[in-house]
């Protein structure tokens, strides 16, 4: 390779057109100021063998509109790009999908970027306190103190964006609210930029008291992951029912994230990928095993003929 000005791709022709799309879309995103990691190219291939990658190099090189350009967040997969473009063109998003899929932390900056903008007045994170049945009366030590372990991925997300300082002074004027579920109970929620996470584990009840709480000028996203509901047996989940009911309603988009837009630590996903690996062959074992059986039994019924 001639570096800076040429690339040599060797091999057969299926796998040097699949190489030579990946470097092309990697180029595109370049020439668009983002620098392609590793992450980048390993999602980059995995998508180009399955179903190709049209304009990916502009969806993770551009700054999406709904994101400011100084918090640096860009989508890095095409599901989040199409994720960010349903914020900015609907007033309420729910967001489906599994863990490491950047629901949540898409959604914080995107809400961060209206509030420093000041597209709107508020920023109110919520999530269902399900681990304390909601009962965090009967929880030691004070209200800060009983809700933030169900509370402090929000914050998490929150500081990685915003330096503590300004977080705090944003709180202390009431510009930025943490709170579980159960206290948006009676509220009107004008001009804010509202995210409830963890939407799984909300119940039919609850999820519809939370959508009732949108006012005038307020945009919502709703996150959760539908197979990891902690609800007790059998009790809906209202997300599940949200996305249901509300599928073809004007202003709502529906957004699906799947195991192609987790975006992990390589070393983690080859955890994820061994651990996937053991859960299947334990699953073929078991399915295995009655067939054995049945042989066995076959055989014994055959010598005692």
């Amino acid at each position: 390779m001639d570096r800076g000005a040429k690339v040599v791709i060797i091999g057969n022709e299926d796998d040097a057109a699949l190489v030579e799309t990946v470097l092309d879309e990697m180029l595109t995103a370049v020439r668009h100021g983002h620098t392609p990691s590793m992450a980048d190219i390993t999602y980059a291939l995995g998508e180009a063998r399955v179903r190709g990658i049209p304009e990916l190099g502009t969806a993770i090189g551009r700054a999406p509109g709904v994101i400011r350009r100084d918090i640096g967040i860009k989508p890095r997969t095409i599901g989040q790009k199409e994720y960010l473009d349903a914020i900015e063109s609907n007033e309420l998003t729910l967001a489906i999908g599994p863990a490491g899929t950047g629901k949540t932390y898409l959604a914080m900056a995107a809400a961060v970027s209206a509030l420093l903008n000041k597209q709107v007045n508020r920023l109110i994170l919520t999530r269902p306190a399900v681990e304390a049945g909601e009962s965090l009366g009967f929880l030691p030590g004070d209200l800060e103190e009983k809700v933030n372990p169900y509370l402090r991925p929000l914050y998490d997300a929150l500081h990685s964006m915003v330096d503590v300082d300004r977080v705090r002074r944003l709180i202390d004027r009431q510009a930025i609210e943490v709170a579980p579920l159960a206290f948006m109970r009676g509220r009107t929620l004008d001009h804010a930029f509202i995210i409830l996470d963890e939407a799984q584990n909300t119940t039919t009840e609850q999820m519809l008291m939370f959508l009732t709480r949108l006012g005038q000028g307020s945009r919502a996203v709703v996150t959760g992951d539908i197979t990891q509901i902690d609800l007790p047996k059998g009790m809906k989940s209202g997300l599940i029912e949200a996305q249901r009911i509300l599928r073809n309603t004007p202003g709502i988009a529906v957004v699906y994230l799947s195991k192609v837009d987790v975006v992990r630590h390589p070393l983690v996903q080859r955890i994820v990928d061994a651990y996937e690996s053991e859960s299947l062959a334990v699953e073929e074992a078991r399915h295995a095993e009655p067939a054995v059986r049945s042989e066995a039994a076959r055989r014994k019924a055959g010598d005692t003929e």
